[in-house]
């Protein structure tokens, strides 16, 4: 057999054993009636992946076609492959990973959503690579902001952090939280030179804040951790909350950010929510 087709059949075998490890809640989709495959349907990675099922048929049999990058992409992200898979996928089909991660959309696991949704009354809500809020709780929202309710592309912490006027109400040491927050984006964007979302969401923050242009060039690095928060609500007045940041396994770049507060604290956040 030749190189080529040695790796068209790998790459088959690998979109298969993906497949089939999949359920349809995993991606979104309804279960509907029983379902005589294991995992997806191959209909249903198509339609995910925007390209025909028979094209994708094509692909799980092992013939030699050759997929674009952005056909790729697409499927990596069907199959919620991670970063070394959505490489190696590359490298079967056109000898070498990508030169960078394509901006595209994130989303937090049901399981994880409904964890955080459990979490109440304590505040909690996950964010993706980039800072884009991927789920909230009430309690949450109730002293941040309405995450679902903002436009998309809003659904960002940094974005709200430096562009909303109601964040410097709510964050009682606006500056301070600011600049952290902006030291951790830095140390992000070190980590992932080529991630094109990273890069147009960087433009757009110098583009709309002056204090990202004025902070930006004192190089300042700052870890993820645990600590303090001091907010200020319009009923509760202000609140001090102590966080702790979880990294998600499966998902590494997602962070579980809890939080708590003293006892009459929480319970008068319980008496709102």
């Amino acid at each position: 057999m030749s190189q080529p087709a040695i790796r068209a059949r790998e790459l088959g075998d690998l979109l298969r054993s993906r497949r089939e490890r999949l359920q349809p809640a995993d991606v979104g989709l309804p279960a509907g009636a029983r379902r005589r495959t294991r995992g997806l349907r191959r209909e249903e990675v198509a339609q995910l992946a925007a390209i025909s099922p028979t094209y994708y048929t094509y692909l799980e049999q092992g013939r030699q076609v050759r997929p674009s990058r952005q056909v790729l992409d697409a499927l990596a992200s069907a199959l919620r492959l991670d970063a070394a898979e959505r490489s190696h996928v590359h490298e079967l089909v056109h000898g070498a990973p990508p030169t960078g991660t394509p901006a595209v959309a994130e989303s937090a696991s049901p399981a994880l959503v409904s964890l955080v949704d459990r979490l109440e009354p304590a505040p909690a809500y996950v964010t993706g690579r980039r800072w884009d809020v991927l789920a909230s709780n009430r309690a949450a929202r109730l002293l941040w902001t309405d995450w679902p309710s903002r436009p998309p592309e809003a659904r960002n912490m940094l974005w709200w952090m430096f562009t909303d006027p109601a964040a410097r109400e709510v964050m009682v040491d606006w500056a301070d939280e600011a600049a952290a927050l902006l030291g951790r984006f830095r140390a992000a964007v070190a980590r992932h030179p080529g991630d094109a979302g990273l890069g147009e969401l960087l433009d757009r923050l110098h583009a709309a804040s002056p204090e990202v242009r004025r902070w930006w060039p004192r190089h300042r690095v700052a870890p993820l951790g645990s600590g303090t928060k001091r907010l200020r609500h319009p009923v509760l007045g202000e609140v001090e909350l102590h966080h702790l940041v979880l990294q998600v396994a499966d998902e590494p770049d997602h962070k579980l950010v809890t939080f708590s507060a003293g006892d009459r604290d929480q319970a008068r956040i319980a008496g709102l929510l």
